[in-house]
């Protein structure tokens, strides 16, 4: 007599085998270069409305894919570095890059003394240097996500001679106060510039170089101010007049009333 051995329960699929898993997992076929892991968090990024249509054309071109290097050469609350912070929180936001270095050289913008040589290991000896910076990130994030953005290291700030040996792969490079580095220090900047970076040089010419006539800034500027740059990823943008001055009203007044007797 056959043994009746009931009704059988159909066999489930093996939530763990490669077949099953092959459906669910997408793979990441974008090229593979040394880099952090990316956020794996949103940022609420708080913009203004008011930009003027250089500034917007320079945000976008800043956030375009194939632009590579951006110099801007700018006078006094320009919103310089504004864009710049802007495209690289925009860029973390979108997993575009996975950090931001913010660059500067450690020269006193002052005619009337100098204080000397700061105490301290690297990081202490920029902190001072870095408030520009944190002072931008305070505008666009609540002061939790700045924190929560440093806490994962998602932001630095390091003096130029530094930099020697670097390899940037997916960077967002802010130079900030470029019109105080010579010709060599921007040539060393730019040829750390690996896959998916962008770097940014951005200052004033015409109010803002502490270093006379040592500095390189306009006269790479120049050199790269043409359509070839343009079509290798290089853009030069000018923000000369007082129109182009967001910082507040009273700058502007002050601006146009200095340029109207220069």
């Amino acid at each position: 007599m056959r043994k009746r051995t009931g009704s059988r329960k159909p066999k489930l699929a093996n939530p763990s085998s490669s077949k099953h898993m092959a459906k669910r997992i997408i793979k990441d076929k974008s090229p593979k270069v040394p880099q952090k892991d990316k956020i794996d968090f949103d940022l609420k990024i708080r913009e203004r409305t008011d930009l003027t249509e250089k500034q917007k054309l320079i945000l976008d071109t800043s956030i375009d894919k194939g632009t590579k290097c951006v110099f801007i050469d700018g006078i006094y609350g320009s919103t310089k570095t504004w864009c710049c912070v802007l495209t690289a929180l925009k860029l973390l936001n979108s997993k575009k890059c996975d950090r931001l270095l913010y660059l500067r050289n450690p020269v006193e913008s002052s005619t009337t003394g100098k204080i000397g040589f700061l105490k301290g290991e690297a990081a202490e000896k920029m902190s001072p240097y870095e408030q520009p910076l944190l002072q931008k990130l305070d505008e666009f994030l609540s002061e939790g996500e700045i924190k929560r953005l440093r806490d994962d290291g998602r932001f630095e700030c390091m003096p130029i001679g530094f930099v020697r040996g670097h390899s940037w792969n997916c960077k967002c490079v802010i130079v900030d106060e470029a019109a105080s580095l010579t010709k060599d220090d921007i040539i060393l900047l730019m040829s750390r510039v690996g896959e998916f970076t962008k770097i940014f040089f951005i200052g004033d010419s015409r109010n803002q170089n502490d270093i006379g006539s040592k500095s390189g800034f306009r006269h790479m500027f120049d050199l790269f101010n043409d359509e070839e740059s343009k079509q290798n990823g290089v853009f030069c943008f000018e923000m000369k007049d007082a129109a182009d001055i967001l910082r507040s009203a009273f700058v502007r007044f002050v601006m146009t009333k200095i340029m109207n007797i220069s």
